[in-house]
């Protein structure tokens, strides 16, 4: 039997209110991704979707659950629901970080401007030990390749580039240590549809082409359903349904899923249906 990619169970995340209580922004969250698979995670702001693309690659601490990844569990600071101790540094952080690595909605602000394209990718490889000399530029020319950036790309800086080429040297630099998985957080969000269009395609051969697991985190479930083989729909912190895509968003089972479709404009949409359905969902506490 295959180890799946990455097996997420019991998630929990709260954050603290100015009157002292708590809010609670992921409530016992679990999905597993199969080795080569693809998950979307749809919902509306607020919805925690965020915070758990942030908590798998540590950028958020988990007050409770687990995070494996290649069946070695990399959760930290966690142990019977209480935090303990800070995130790994040094060479387990690096060690960590070539596990999940993640594309963010704004690229231009996820790189660095004084760098260049290749001089980014050099920084990449550099940073986790990956190649070096000859290498190392063999390896940047390849990941330039795969992602569609020519010669002028490879040289110039991120304001020379176009959203959707930077968003294109983003996913070269994750690329670039050889994840198991790659967390996609509104990565085309920021992009005209065209562009759009382009990333998707783009994301859909680089999985075919080296079996790296997807976690696509958006609000746009016509993108989720382009992409992926399994959608999680989340609300208030909770999934309230999960299962093959094609079934969620054909089938939706869940009134909240249900919510969500009937909100895409499209021919002989009413909004007023949009509205009548909210205000029959159950409130949540």
């Amino acid at each position: 039997m295959t180890t799946p990619a990455l097996v997420v169970e019991g998630l929990y995340k709260t954050y603290a209110l100015p009157d002292g209580g708590r809010t609670t922004a992921v409530d016992t969250v679990s999905f597993t991704v199969p080795a080569g698979g693809s998950l979307g995670i749809v919902g509306e702001s607020g919805s925690g979707k965020t915070t758990v693309a942030r908590m798998l690659v540590d950028l958020v601490r988990p007050d409770a659950g687990t995070i494996t990844v290649n069946g070695r569990e990399r959760t930290p600071g966690v142990r019977g629901g209480r935090p303990r101790g800070p995130v790994g540094r040094g060479a387990e952080r690096l060690r960590r970080a070539r596990e999940i690595q993640i594309v963010f909605q704004d690229p231009y602000v996820s790189l660095d401007p004084r760098l260049s394209a290749r001089q980014c990718l050099h920084g990449a490889l550099r940073l986790h030990g990956r190649h070096q000399g000859r290498a190392a530029t063999t390896r940047v020319d390849e990941l330039l390749d795969q992602v569609g950036l020519g010669k002028r790309e490879a040289e110039a800086r991120p304001r020379g580039l176009s959203g959707g080429q930077c968003q294109r040297l983003a996913i070269a630099r994750a690329l670039a240590v050889e994840p198991e998985v790659l967390v996609l957080d509104e990565a085309v969000a920021a992009l005209d549809v065209s562009i759009q269009a382009q990333i998707l395609l783009l994301l859909a051969e680089i999985r075919r082409e080296t079996g790296v697991a997807l976690v696509f985190v958006s609000h746009d479930l016509a993108v989720v359903g382009h992409v992926t083989d399994d959608t999680l729909v989340m609300r208030r912190g909770r999934a309230v349904e999960t299962g093959p895509t094609a079934r969620v968003l054909d089938a939706p089972e869940d009134p909240y899923t249900r919510l969500l479709l009937s909100s895409v404009p499209r021919e002989g949409w009413d909004p007023a249906e949009t509205v009548r359905m909210r205000g029959q969902l159950t409130p949540e506490p």
